[in-house]
């Protein structure tokens, strides 16, 4: 496959999830890539995206197990997420393609102790954004060809089906004040490659910190 930089951060966002057993919810899934690596730890999950597509690519694809997946296309801004029904919940290269207050609507859908993880895009803001996204580009041509000469001894890349692209991110800056206002407690890393992570746990009142 291409070099994604979001299928980079997989293992960064699985090492996120909360001991035990339990239902994430991945918004935006796409081909559903991240949900199968979900399910292969043994979470159930919910599946969402907006464009039917990305959703037949998904279900097309099937699920490693044991946990189980439901795909569904859905628009999460419509308000019928449960409140407090998820232990883990994902969005990735998602959140530029709503209104950022749809932050409020999924930490309330975590269940207490859980964690909401957004793998997100934003322009820089800061001399140390702006010194991160430019340490970004060799490091980027270096993966790119690595991935192509194996995709070469491979046979070649094979076609894949991408989503819909927007290319409007908000400042680094928005991401940080807004995710303070909205998220107490949540914590904002810019990353390589163009990308930043919210995490945020939501407190388990019965286990007061």
């Amino acid at each position: 496959m291409p070099f994604s930089h979001n299928d980079h951060y997989h293992p960064l966002l699985l090492g996120l999830l909360p001991p035990g057993p339990g239902t994430a919810l991945d918004v935006g899934c796409g081909t559903g890539r991240f949900a199968r690596r979900l399910a292969a730890t043994g979470l159930d999950v919910e599946a969402l995206d907006a464009s039917g597509l990305m959703i037949e690519a998904a279900r097309a694809a099937g699920s490693p197990g044991p946990g189980k997946i439901a795909y569904r296309q859905a628009d999460v801004t419509a308000g019928q997420l449960v409140e407090g029904n998820y232990e883990f919940i994902s969005c990735i290269a998602s959140l530029h393609h709503l209104p950022f207050d749809t932050v409020t609507a999924l930490s309330d859908a975590l269940a207490p102790g859980g964690v909401l993880a957004v793998l997100g895009l934003a322009r820089p803001s800061s001399p140390a954004d702006y010194a991160r996204w430019i340490a970004a580009v060799p490091v980027n041509v270096v993966a790119r060809l690595v991935v192509h000469a194996g995709e070469r001894l491979n046979g070649g890349a094979d076609p894949a089906l991408r989503p819909p692209i927007k290319d409007e991110y908000p400042p680094m800056s928005e991401v940080r004040r807004e995710s303070a206002r909205l998220l107490p407690g949540s914590t904002v890393r810019t990353l390589l490659f163009w990308r930043y992570l919210i995490t945020y746990r939501k407190q388990d009142d019965s286990h007061p910190l």
